[in-house]
């Protein structure tokens, strides 16, 4: 092994030269420490972590935190007891905030996976440290090499671990952008740029330093001015390689990101001869859709963690516009003023700037709409834009990322190709993605031990149909609070109880919470249950065929491959239970949103606002994958009246389109309306519209009536025989809508009515 050099490591332990002893194993050692700042610039240039020596055994040099990156150690005095000082690149890396606990363990030759235990060969990428103190004057890498070696000779280094190296007098930062191992017999392994890939530095790795890709900063061989070290081409400039969607905190979206790092990324994470060599132009605006809470801005928070980019610009659309003349357009160009800066400077060799807008539909509409204040400003912000993205002075640097809750807003011109040309819908999640959220919000919970054994996230995730990403959160700190709640002292609220040490959420906790949190693309059982007080009395056959023909069309437009949108309109007079049948199938279909249309949600509106109400009311419908739509007295929602001006044909002409329309991205939805009106829907051409009218016609037949006294349990045997003898004795035929008999045979009850008052009010109620 000595002609690899490893007699020559170091038995004078210090910053940077920690004593290697192959012989003798280190006392395991685990403790928790918390981060503080580093206390001195040797710590923070040696590449090291600093320790109270009182709390670390003498023997041990490398340690690995929160089993994740392994450094070597420096003994202190000025570190407080009980923590490790950390700078700041050191923290960044592993995410690490001050003040919070880390595990620290040894780490020993023998943690080493297969015996690769040394670094044979790494690629390195340079940057000065100081945007300030850049230049261009020429650096030698020969001796930077040098002394990179001699500064962190004997030091365990991973791929993708940042450094702060000293050379000549200037601070410069290092990334490991991959290394090549090989073992104690000199066996290598491939080039690897994985996180998890360590090894022992020693004199004679072979390292190459390479300019960062956005850096002015000149390496040159031997001194050589005209041997200068290029750019070296990164398999992937753009994509953290050990980002992970769980630790930024969302959970649900992988086929999204994997669509989006392939439309977005795909040409940026190759060499730029081969992007020349395939004619790829690259992607300048990725735009994400969808309903509130699903992530959208989440993932504009979380975008800086996964890409190996500058810090992206975060705006709010509304914050682009100002009272001054001139002033909103001038806002749009410094957002790309840096991008133009360095394009110019170096071309297609700049690195990518990414401006992130959230609520894009509150500044770039339509143009042509918002003449409201008289000055144009908006549309003179959405022809910036444009110049911007894709106009005579194309920039091929940038990437604009923008939310929206309401794509039909945004001008045509913004989603052409050239401009926002992908546009991905992160929409509602599905049983894995709700199990996913509900895993990464309760996983603190998970860590600490605050989490019942009789939870079952995976029922959760059942139960919760059409919940958002910010919905389930609520639900977690929903059933949180009742947990809380359960230690809270009766006499004050503001007490708890000292037994609070020991609480645990439990699954009653979390059922409480479903009865407190409801999705807004959900069902409100109760308001529809209320509909139908008695349910649905199945007083003649032709209820159950009606009933058994609902199911049947749930069942179609639930599995069908072609039938994704099913409309049945239920007509028939007044009051003969239209609307019942309509909201029974509904809760029976268990999809997961269910919305009513009806003249209650339009009253007070004019048209305008009436039409506006019922698109919206659509495009909700659609973010669900399975929806039931009510639409009560279809005749109300169009304002037909006999008299005077009849009906609106803009609502009229809307709804026909609607009911004809399958719903996007393979959807389904089931209609079910209900009229009093049929023969005028007939003669205005909607009943065509509609995949099936069944008629719902009235009690006419005194054995009905019997069957639905005997449901109610309406006064005695006797005296339900008796009505039916007096009724039968007129020659009037029974005709009356089963609405109406039941709030006739609910009067007599509360009435206290006899035999001969209840056939009195039956009477009456036909005439």
């Amino acid at each position: 092994m000595e002609k690899f050099g490893f007699h020559k490591v170091s038995n004078k332990p210090g910053p940077g030269n920690p004593t290697i002893n192959h012989n003798q194993p280190v006392k395991a050692f685990k403790r928790q420490f918390r981060v503080d700042n580093c206390p001195n610039n040797s710590i923070a240039l040696g590449n090291t972590i600093g320790v109270n020596p009182a709390d670390i055994p003498e023997d041990l040099n490398y340690v690995i935190v929160d089993n994740m990156v392994v450094y070597s150690i420096t003994r202190e005095l000025s570190v407080k007891p009980g923590t490790v000082g950390m700078a700041g690149n050191v923290r960044q890396w592993g995410r690490w905030s001050l003040n919070q606990p880390v595990t620290i363990a040894d780490f020993s030759l023998n943690s080493f996976n297969d015996n690769f235990i040394y670094i044979k060969s790494a690629e390195i990428f340079i940057d000065y440290r100081s945007t300030k103190k850049q230049s261009s004057n020429p650096i030698n890498h020969n001796e930077l090499i040098a002394q990179f070696l001699i500064n962190y000779n004997n030091q365990i280094l991973q791929a993708t671990q940042p450094i702060v190296m000293d050379f000549k007098g200037q601070f410069f930062s290092l990334y490991i952008n991959s290394i090549q191992l090989m073992d104690m017999a000199g066996k290598p392994t491939d080039f690897t740029s994985s996180p998890d890939a360590k090894g022992i530095l020693t004199g004679q790795a072979e390292v190459d330093f390479y300019p960062h890709e956005n850096s002015i900063i000149n390496l040159v061989k031997d001194g050589n001015a005209k041997s200068r070290v290029s750019n070296k081409p990164r398999s992937n400039p753009i994509i953290n390689p050990d980002f992970k969607l769980d630790s930024l905190g969302i959970g649900g979206l992988d086929n999204e990101f994997q669509q989006i790092f392939r439309r977005a990324f795909a040409s940026r994470i190759i060499s730029p001869d081969l992007v020349n060599k395939l004619g790829l132009r690259h992607v300048k605006g990725l735009l994400l859709f969808g309903p509130p809470g699903t992530g959208k801005t989440l993932i504009a928070r979380q975008i800086g963690k996964m890409l190996n980019v500058k810090e992206p610009k975060i705006v709010n659309g509304p914050e682009m516009l100002s009272k001054f003349v001139g002033a909103s357009e001038e806002n749009i160009r410094n957002l790309f003023k840096d991008a133009e800066q360095e394009y110019k400077q170096k071309g297609d060799s700049s690195g990518l700037h990414i401006i992130i807008f959230d609520e894009l539909d509150s500044v770039f509409k339509q143009r042509g709409n918002n003449k409201s204040d008289g000055t144009g400003v908006g549309d003179n912000v959405v022809n910036q834009l444009l110049a911007k993205m894709d106009g005579v002075d194309q920039l091929n640097n940038i990437l604009i990322i923008g939310m929206t809750n309401r794509l039909d807003l945004i001008d045509n011109a913004l989603l052409r190709p050239g401009r926002f040309e992908i546009q991905i819908e992160i929409s509602l999640p599905d049983e894995k993605g709700r199990h996913e959220i509900l895993l990464i919000h309760t996983k603190k919970m998970k860590n600490n031990n605050l989490l019942d054994d009789d939870i079952d996230f995976q029922k959760l995730a059942k139960l919760t149909k059409n919940f958002t990403g910010a919905e389930l959160e609520g639900l977690v700190n929903s059933a949180t609070s009742f947990a809380i709640n359960n230690y809270t002292k009766s006499d004050s609220l503001a007490k708890v109880d000292e037994n609070i040490s020991k609480m645990k959420l439990t699954w009653q906790h979390f059922e409480l919470a479903l009865n407190e949190v409801r999705p807004a693309f959900g069902v409100n059982e109760e308001n529809l249950s209320e509909g139908i007080p008695y349910g649905v009395i199945r007083y003649n056959e032709a209820i159950e065929r009606i009933l058994d023909m609902g199911r049947s069309y749930i069942n179609e437009v639930s599995h069908s491959e072609n039938e994704r949108l099913i409309s049945v309109l239920f007509h028939g007079k007044n009051g003969v239970g239209k609307t019942a049948i309509a909201t029974m199938l509904s809760l029976e279909s268990k999809f997961p949103f269910i919305k009513v249309l009806n003249g209650e949600l339009l009253v007070g509106m004019n048209e305008l606002m009436k039409i506006n109400t019922i698109d919206n009311l659509f495009r909700d419908i659609y973010k669900s994958p399975l929806s039931v739509l009510i639409i009560d007295k279809v005749e109300s929602i169009i304002n037909y009246v006999p008299i005077g001006p009849r009906f609106s044909n803009d609502i009229l002409q809307m709804l026909m389109v609607y009911l004809t329309r399958k719903p996007p991205n393979g959807r389904r939805l089931l209609i079910l309306a209900t009229t009093s009106q049929h023969s005028i829907l007939k003669s205005m051409n909607l009943v065509d519209c509609f995949t099936k009218s069944i008629e719902i016609k009235p009690v006419t037949d005194l054995v009905e009536l019997q069957i639905i006294m005997n449901d109610l349990d309406f006064m005695s045997e006797n005296e339900r025989l008796e009505i039916l003898n007096q009724l039968q004795r007129f020659d009037q035929p029974l005709s009356l809508g089963i609405k109406k008999l039941l709030q006739v045979l609910m009067n007599a009850k509360f009435a206290n009515l006899d035999v001969n008052g209840v056939v009195e009010n039956l009477l009456d109620a036909q005439t």
